[in-house]
């Protein structure tokens, strides 16, 4: 048997590799291999995850960060950027529209500043717990008192993502921080009763195809209930600017791995697949994806929130967005999950 084909009937029956192995699946000798990994990807997402392509809807509540890494467009250094903080009146109003297009998550994502006021989320989030959604928190490192507080406020999963699992390129990319940090705190959430997403960048400076298979054990290891990757698009404020563009096809085959070594995980196609591809979404929910995440922020704040340029649908309302989205998983042979659609763990083994 052809050695690739060995592999990837070993992933797709048992999802048990070696970072060497998953290496090897992140390359195959030529497309016929690699529709072959996308397709045991999607038998597999169809086994744990069923058809449901799950909404969540993104309010982008501040763009202010504390922190400096060196890719992204909110960085604390770019003066260039307006910064805003919206009202708890207009974060409520907007997870209300979000309720309305039977969209049962709501994901309040903000840049990592410490200043994020604490008492105001937490009535944030007991009012959007009246209207009946799941909330998932984006809004970085923090303490474990102020974790379980936020948890206790009634916030039901966090967003973490680690960016990279090399420990020299993670301090490389966030200057003054360590990975160990990033992952502890990940340790903690689930602890404190999160359901946990992690993920990471693909394409980043430095970055091998053996960093790229430990960030995917690393997900499993975490035992993340959701992984949020996307190719790395370089921003033109930063100091990462004139850098290479991930590339696309890496990027779904690294969504494919994630589904068959982490089995059960919500997998999103991300705005960035979209963005530098215009079926991105489709071939992401073709490869094992069963996510889609589009940006409820409303403007003047959503073209403030700026992590890559061309962010794909900037100028759509969240409305326009469903109605698309839609018809985009309709086109192929899936449905709308209709619900929270929380954590698959534990569900099928």
């Amino acid at each position: 048997m052809n050695p690739y084909y060995s592999i990837l009937t070993k992933a797709e029956d048992t999802g048990n590799l070696s970072a060497g192995e998953i290496k090897n699946l992140l390359d195959p000798p030529s497309s016929k291999e690699e529709n072959e990994l996308f397709k045991a990807a999607d038998r597999v997402r169809q086994y744990y995850m069923g058809d449901e392509i799950w909404l969540r809807g993104i309010i982008e509540f501040s763009n202010k960060c504390s922190r400096n890494c060196i890719y992204c467009g909110l960085r604390a250094q770019n003066t260039k950027k307006w910064r805003y903080e919206m009202t708890v009146d207009e974060i409520v109003n907007t997870s209300k529209l979000i309720a309305s297009l039977e969209i049962g998550t709501v994901v309040l994502q903000s840049g990592e500043y410490r200043s994020c006021p604490l008492e105001k989320l937490k009535t944030v989030i007991k009012r959007i717990k009246e209207i009946d959604l799941a909330i998932t928190l984006s809004i970085g490192e923090y303490p474990r008192d102020i974790y379980r507080e936020l948890k206790q406020a009634g916030a039901d999963r966090f967003l973490l993502r680690h960016e990279t699992a090399d420990p020299d390129l993670y301090e490389e990319l966030h200057p003054g921080y360590k990975i160990k940090d990033r992952i502890n705190a990940l340790k903690i959430l689930k602890e404190e009763g999160y359901e946990v997403g992690c993920g990471f960048m693909v394409g980043l400076p430095g970055q091998t195809l053996d960093i790229l298979a430990k960030d995917v054990l690393l997900c499993k290891d975490i035992e993340a209930d959701m992984v949020g990757i996307g190719p790395f698009i370089p921003h033109p404020d930063t100091i990462l600017k004139d850098e290479k563009q991930g590339d696309f096809q890496m990027t779904l085959r690294l969504l494919a791995a994630i589904r068959l070594v982490c089995r059960d995980v919500h997998l999103p196609a991300t705005t960035a697949m979209a963005t530098i591809d215009e079926f991105g979404r489709e071939k992401a929910w073709q490869a094992g994806a069963n996510v889609v995440m589009p940006t409820a922020t409303p403007k003047p704040y959503r073209q403030a929130y700026e992590l890559y340029p061309d962010k794909k649908c900037l100028e759509d309302s969240v409305e326009h967005c469903r109605g698309c989205l839609e018809m985009r998983i309709l086109s192929v042979g899936r449905k709308v999950g209709i619900g929270q659609g929380g954590s698959y763990k534990k569900k099928k083994k």
